[in-house]
Formats: structure tokens, sequence, C-alpha cells
């Protein structure tokens, strides 16, 4: 109730300033709050990973890795920071992004906007040398790499973050789907998917940290057969499934012109079938993240039931609040409850 009196002011607002504004209030806002167990019907295993509950925030919220602990503090089972690259960029011209409030959906161009590795590395160093204490909360933080938009060999950056991130992460995110770094798709084209993933794999090293795979929902069928046939046979242990979107279904907001990747409630209907898709493709034998157009506990037990062990989301947070966690995990309760499940991995898959 209190963001729907605040959300008028906070949308008056250019929406990058608002975002940064948000993120600085997280970092002065981190209460004591209890720690999520992780237990009960929610509590989940992935890639090895127990996970307190299956939702989670998508990479681009917290681009530098700046306020995870605060992100699980709201209820979040698992914050994925980034995406981090090997040298800081500015990313594209603003503005680059947009709210399109009356689709519920944001149009983003960021072009991978961040500090650099190095500085989130001695940020997220120091964050696990704290080690666990009232104010960290039990919860998986990923990190989601790319590569610099000027880069000569972008494998070459892929390899050189997995390095530095692998010892600091619970899982590593490879983002190869954002559409507004030029040519950074190709690398989801077979041959160059293949020499990818194998640098990413050496690069470990003795961290045999798990690697996602994060995907565009723009893909053929070809293209999501062949991911997911690379995607086992490498020993990727999940798959994010998707990223923003180039297409553009109807939309109502003055803002529906604007270049960039498209996020919110317009994604949902594609973002699911491509679940669909990739679940049939890797026949049930590949955890899935479901992304892309959860707002609600329905839309979220949709796509668990679809086959996404976890979901994450970002946009709807925009427009519904910093409880939107809270509330979504509320909701998957009650649907496991109504439907006979004792957890939540047992709705995996079941539609």
């Amino acid at each position: 109730m209190l963001y729907r009196l605040i959300r008028p002011a906070i949308f008056a607002l250019d929406a990058e300033r608002a975002h940064r504004l948000t993120v600085a209030a997280l970092k002065i806002w981190a209460p004591d709050a209890p720690a999520s167990p992780a237990a009960g019907p929610l509590a989940t295993t992935v890639a090895g990973l127990r996970f307190p509950n299956p939702v989670g925030m998508a990479a681009g919220f917290d681009k530098d890795g700046e306020v995870p602990d605060a992100l699980l503090a709201l209820g979040f089972g698992f914050a994925e920071v980034g995406s981090i690259t090997p040298r800081p960029q500015e990313g594209n011209p603003r503005p680059r992004l947009f709210r399109l409030v009356e689709d519920e959906a944001v149009i983003n161009r960021m072009g991978f906007n961040n500090h650099g590795g190095d500085e989130a590395a001695a940020r997220l160093a120091s964050r696990r040398r704290r080690g666990p204490s009232t104010s960290l909360r039990t919860g998986i933080v990923g990190i989601n790499i790319g590569a610099n938009k000027d880069s000569a060999d972008r494998i070459a950056d892929y390899a050189h973050m997995t390095r530095l991130m692998a010892p600091l992460a619970d899982y590593l995110a490879v983002n190869i789907s954002s559409p507004n770094t030029p040519g950074l798709r190709a690398l989801q084209d077979e041959g160059a998917l293949t020499e990818l993933i194998d640098a990413v794999m050496e690069a470990r090293g003795d961290a045999q940290v798990p690697v996602f795979l994060k995907v565009a929902p723009d893909l053929e069928p070809a293209d999501v057969d062949a991911i997911s046939r690379i995607a086992l046979d490498k020993g990727l242990a999940a798959l994010i499934v998707s990223n923003t979107t180039i297409a553009r279904p109807p939309l109502r907001s003055a803002h529906a012109g604007e270049a960039g990747g498209l996020s919110g409630a317009p994604l949902k209907d594609a973002a699911l079938q491509r679940l669909r898709d990739f679940r049939r493709a890797t026949g049930g034998a590949l955890p899935l993240v479901g992304v892309g157009g959860i707002a609600t506990a329905d839309d979220a037990f949709a796509r668990i039931r679809a086959g996404a062990s976890l979901v994450q989301l970002y946009s709807a947070m925009i427009y519904a609040g910093p409880g939107i966690a809270r509330a979504i995990c509320r909701g998957l309760e009650q649907r496991l409850s109504q439907y006979g499940y004792g957890s939540i991995a047992d709705a995996v898959g079941t539609e």
C-alpha cells in the first residue's frame, strides 16, 4: 500500500534516475531481518544449490553487485547481479530506459553499463569475507557475466570474467542474449557457442561453480535444439529462458517505438512458449529458469508447471513494488496446497 502511494512520485522521475535512487536506498536499507530458511515447501535444490524459495531477482537490477543482501531481505530466494564486463563501460547514450506504463512493460537499451569486473569483484569478495552473520541472509547470489562492446575477443572476455568471478559466485550466468550489444547474440550460433562454453568451463579452474546460460526469446526451433544439445553435452547446470525481446507485440505506450529489449507483461506469452520449447528439447534433463513477464503467483506457477525449477523477475517490481517476492511466495504456497504438491519441485513440469 505504501508503494502505491509513492509510486506516482517515483514515476515522475526519469526511469534510470529512479533506478539509481532505488539502489541507493537499498544500500542504506539493509535491516537485520530474519534469514529466509532453506527449508519448507518452497525450498528447492537446483544445480547442487539449496534455494530458500524459487523466486529470484533477474540480472539488470543490481548491475555492480551493490545490494544482493538487501534483495534477499526483500524475500527473494536468490539474486543475480550484473551483467558485469571485464572493463568499465558507459553503455549506450541516454535516454536508454523507458517505462511503458500502459503495457506494464519496460524497454531498455542500456548496453552493459557497469563499473567493471575488478570493482565488482572487490565488493563481492568483501561480502564473502564477512561470512555468515546477522547482516547476511540465507540465499543464493549468482553473477551474470558479459563482454565489453569494443572487445576484440569476446570469448576471451567471458573466460577472464569466469576466472575472476568463479570463486565469488554461487553460480555464473553467461549472458549472450542481450540485444543491446551489437553482435553479441551471434554467440548463440552453434559453433561460437561450443567454443564459448569450452572456454568458460576451462576457465573455472578449481572453482567448479555451476554455469547457467541465458538465452534469447527470439530463437528459431533449430536454434533451440542446437543450444539444448550443446548445453547437455557440455554439462551446463541450467538454462535461463529468457532475456528481453526485440519483437514488438501490440503496445499502447508512447514509448512503444523505442529501440532496445522489451520486458514485462507483453513478453509473458513468448517467454512461456520458449520455456516449453526448451523443456521439450532437453527432455527435462536440464534445469530451466523461467524469466519474462512474471508478475503474479499465477504467472510463476504456470512457468514452474511448464518446466521451470526457478523463476526470475525485474520489470514487475517496478510496477508492483518491493513486496512482490514475498507476495508471489505466499501465492505459490497456496497453490501447492491447492494442487496437493508437497514441494515446489513436485510441481515442475506437470502441466
